[in-house]
């Protein structure tokens, strides 16, 4: 896959994408690098650029590392302050920086949306491609409700049934993004060992494996399965997501997850290592065809 494209010069700031969704999630991390870009070509300090904005230093580290949203005025004493005088160049900015301010629809989820989890879900909805190692369960983005609900109630047994029922509605809402007309090309690497383990009872794998076999004939969807003699000596051990995005400026983004939160890093040093694991994977397991042949013996197994 072709490496991203880098930023342009910080006095001008880059303009919005010309194709693909822009989700404030992967503006607000595009836009603070830029900020953040900016600030070091114009040789001011952290500590300067607060004082500008009456902040603090820790605000424009969120900022710039897009974990914070930046405000309208701020952007522009900023911009200011780092030196960009080209109006319209700075008006794109601004309008860019509005643009990120919005709420994304899962923020209609934010009782059931973990902190950590959110990026996440609106990097998703901006990624070009989106490769994923699964040692547990079926990916989020291919299950049916009642899989869904299995595994939500198996790490959250004693919460209210309306929540669970929110949980299940807000991974079903994500699962969208598949067939759309600028759908991500999704590929998953799935440990044999999710296949061998009856989540939800014969019934629900059965119409799981049934589902998962019928997303894989859409063009954007792959699927691999990783038997254990691979896994056994190559497995991460953890869930990994790894995103690419058409969107100038953003960079891959990894996000490893554990037992009740999620890593995510973008430095190429750091995401090098994780795409080599999926790269790795995927050449030592059963081709996409080939695996489906082996989805189709697991779904037999549960009928």
């Amino acid at each position: 896959m072709p490496g991203m494209e880098p930023l342009q010069s910080s006095r001008k700031p880059a303009p919005a994408p010309a194709a693909g969704p822009s989700s404030p999630t992967a503006l607000r991390l595009v836009l603070g690098a830029q900020l953040r870009r900016m600030r070091s070509e114009a040789g001011i300090t952290p500590d300067d650029a607060a004082a500008r904005i009456r902040c603090s230093t820790a605000k424009i580290s969120r900022m710039e590392t897009g974990h914070s949203p930046c405000k309208e005025r701020d952007a522009v004493d900023l911009l200011a302050l780092y030196g960009v005088t080209d109006p319209d160049r700075a008006t794109e900015f601004v309008e860019l920086v509005r643009v990120a301010g919005q709420r994304g629809w899962w923020r209609s989820y934010a009782d059931v949306l973990p902190d950590w989890f959110e990026p996440l879900v609106g990097l998703e909805e901006a990624a070009a491609s989106i490769r994923t190692y699964e040692g547990h369960y079926i990916p989020g983005l291919l299950q049916t409700a009642d899989y869904a609900y299995a595994v939500v109630r198996s790490g959250h047994a004693i919460e209210p049934e309306e929540t669970t029922r929110r949980r299940v509605e807000l991974r079903l809402k994500r699962q969208e993004l598949l067939h759309r007309r600028d759908a991500p090309k999704l590929w998953v690497l799935l440990d044999e060992a999710v296949l061998m383990r009856p989540t939800g009872g014969a019934r629900v794998m059965r119409e799981q494996l049934a589902h998962l076999l019928q997303m894989t004939e859409l063009p954007n969807v792959i699927v691999q399965v990783a038997p254990f003699e691979v896994t056994a000596h190559t497995s991460p051990g953890n869930g990994i997501t790894y995103l690419r995005f058409a969107m100038s400026g953003l960079p891959d983004v990894a996000y490893i997850e554990h037992l009740t939160n999620a890593t995510s890093v973008n430095k190429p040093e750091s995401t090098d290592e994780y795409r080599w694991i999926l790269d790795s994977l995927s050449a030592q397991s059963p081709s996409p065809v080939e695996s489906r042949h082996l989805l189709g013996q697991a779904l037999r197994r549960y009928t």
